[in-house]
């Protein structure tokens, strides 16, 4: 996922901005293009990505304004309705796995990260990676990756409070890294409840399981 695609603008692309000039500051370019498209409440959320995102990569380390921007860009593609992503993605020249296939609602990781790359120009990859794995993560995964990955999770676009709010605070507390296979275990101890059990999602927990495994031996 590393490789940088050509950024020149595909002509679907294109189109999603109209008339839109965009300044380059994501912070006022993402509501702008999202309430233009009538995704309000996807601004609001993230907006609420980004700073939280910011935080996280504060506690951890990372890169504050890379950690903000891939916030703010991370869902810049809700514009697209779920039934045509698929289609939209292979418009587009992306590699769409089966169990996006049977899931599309994921493939918005990897049309954000495209949206990102020839729409608003960003071109590093750090960010760009991230934004493509922030619901699924991935094996061999950076620590922007992670910080991302938590923090979309901890500001959740669903109603009420996340069930594992506390648990998951708690663990960041202690470390990015410990966040991450806690949210990562709590997927995988729920897979019975997902749509589909990504790859990339399989990879993660069982690269981190070793790890952790790893890290208790004496």
């Amino acid at each position: 996922m590393s490789e940088l695609p050509g950024a020149s603008l595909h002509r679907l692309l294109a189109n999603l901005c109209g008339a839109l000039q965009l300044t380059g500051n994501v912070s006022q370019d993402v509501p702008t293009f999202l309430q233009h498209h009538h995704h309000t409440t996807t601004a609001l959320h993230c907006q609420q990505v980004a700073a939280t995102a910011r935080h996280v990569a504060a506690l951890a380390k990372v890169n504050l304004a890379q950690a903000e921007t891939a916030g703010w860009l991370h869902d810049i593609s809700a514009i697209f309705p779920v039934p045509e992503r698929v289609q939209i993605a292979h418009t587009l020249g992306l590699e769409v796995l089966p169990e996006e296939k049977d899931c599309p609602m994921i493939v918005h990781q990897k049309l954000s990260r495209q949206m990102a790359l020839e729409i608003f120009g960003v071109t590093d990859l750090l960010i760009l990676d991230a934004i493509g794995c922030h619901t699924t993560l991935r094996a061999q995964s950076t620590a922007l990756d992670k910080v991302l990955f938590v923090a979309d999770k901890l500001a959740w676009d669903q109603h009420g409070i996340p069930p594992y709010r506390e648990e998951l605070q708690t663990a960041l507390s202690h470390s990015l890294d410990e966040a991450t296979i806690f949210f990562v275990n709590y997927l995988w101890d729920h897979r019975n409840d997902l749509l589909v059990i990504h790859p990339w999602l399989r990879a993660a927990q069982q690269e981190l399981s070793s790890e952790s495994t790893g890290q208790k031996r004496p």
